[in-house]
This record gives structure tokens, sequence and C-alpha cells, in this order.
């Protein structure tokens, strides 16, 4: 039980650490190790349906930072400074239909199901798309539901950098079309098969942050 608690509180710790670190310590880099591990623990993460979306970019290039600086207006302080600074793609909306060569693929060389439990699979899977989320007829909103799979990947990824130490930041903050248009252009990204969710930023902080402010338990959960 006591290491039940110790655990719990260190998990806590963590959360209280973590913040949208806006610079970092230029000069000071997190190990291959531990980067690694943080890589993993998005690898290892859940996704609907298994179906995982996502694509971790890790750029390390400056030249490359440097272009997508001025597109980039969320990371200013942080795309020069970060140790390690990562693009999340996500799957277009033609690879997550249910008869796509990625989801056949998937669940037949990842998952490895058996061919009568993967047809089961798509059935259950093209009904949840057409009509219990209506995704399917609206191509934005079926990019967006992918981008929530790998905000999944994005909070585990802070969460376990904070319980290492590591510092972080997620950004939103930049014009979508400008930084695939050079993704594109580079060879970084295939347009036909992922656009970008989002950006996180990783490092050391600079400076200390203010105090943590979130509304109190009783205002966000309720029990019925």
């Amino acid at each position: 039980m006591e290491t039940v608690t110790t655990a719990k509180n260190q998990i806590l710790s963590a959360y209280e650490f973590r913040h949208a670190t806006k610079e970092f310590d230029s000069h000071k880099k997190i190990s291959d190790s531990d980067f690694d591990f943080i890589l993993e623990t998005g690898r290892l993460s859940p996704s609907s349906f298994g179906f995982e979306p996502w694509r971790f970019v890790v750029v390390q290039s400056n030249a490359m930072r440097e272009k997508l600086l001025p597109y980039s207006w969320g990371a200013k302080k942080q795309l020069p400074t970060a140790s390690h600074f990562v693009l999340i793609l996500s799957r277009m909306p033609k690879d997550m239909l249910a008869s796509s060569e990625y989801i056949k693929g998937i669940m037949e060389n990842v998952q490895q199901l058996p061919a009568e439990v993967a047809q089961g699979k798509e059935k259950v899977y093209d009904a949840f798309l057409k009509s219990d989320f209506g995704l399917e007829e609206n191509e934005r909103a079926m990019f967006e539901w992918g981008c929530r799979q790998t905000y999944i990947a994005l909070g585990n990824m802070m969460t376990a950098a904070a319980q290492i130490g590591v510092d972080s930041c997620p950004i939103e903050g930049f014009n979508k079309n400008k930084i695939e248009q050079i993704l594109s252009e580079e060879g970084i990204m295939d347009a036909e098969h992922f656009g970008i969710s989002c950006m996180v930023a990783f490092g050391y902080r600079l400076n200390e942050p203010r105090g943590k402010t979130r509304r109190p338990a009783d205002q966000v959960i309720e029990w019925v």
C-alpha cells in the first residue's frame, strides 16, 4: 500500500511540475535515452480501435526549425531553444476509412487478427464512422477525429517527460497550410496521407513558472 501511495504522489508531483514552458535553456539537452523513453510512451499510447493514426516527426535540424518559425507564431521562443521539437502528424481521412489499405494493414499486420475477426471489426468500424459518430461524410471532421487520437499520445508524452524532470509545451499556434506546404516540399510529409495535428517542444525550463492555476474539483467533477 505504501508503494502505491508513493507512486500516486510521484505522479501528482509530475502534474504539478509540468507547465507550458515558453522558453527553454538552449544549453541543456535531453539525453538520447530519456527522449527515446518519451517517444516510446507516445508510440504505446491508446487510440480509437487501435488504429494509431499518428506519426511523430522530431525536428532537430536548425535549418528546418528556421523554415518553420515564420509560420509558427505559438513557438517563437520554443523552436529556437527547445532541446527536441516534435511535429505530430495525423492520417488523412481516406486512410482512416474502414475499407482503406492502411486500416486493413493495421488489422492484419499489426493487430494480427484472424480474417473473420478483422471482417467483423471492419463492419463495426464502418458503422461507427457512418452512423454512430457520423464522421465519414465530413472530411474535416474525419481529420479532426484522427487528431483527437494524437492528443492522447501528446498528453502521455508530456506527462512522461514531467515524471523524469523534462519540461514541455504543446503548440497549436501555427499556420497549418504553410507548415504542411514546407513539410511536403522538404519531403518530410506525404500530403496524400498526412496532415499536421499539433506541435510539442521538450527541454529544460529557462525560468521558473508561476504556481499552477486550476479550477477547484467541485467545479469540474460531477457524480451522478
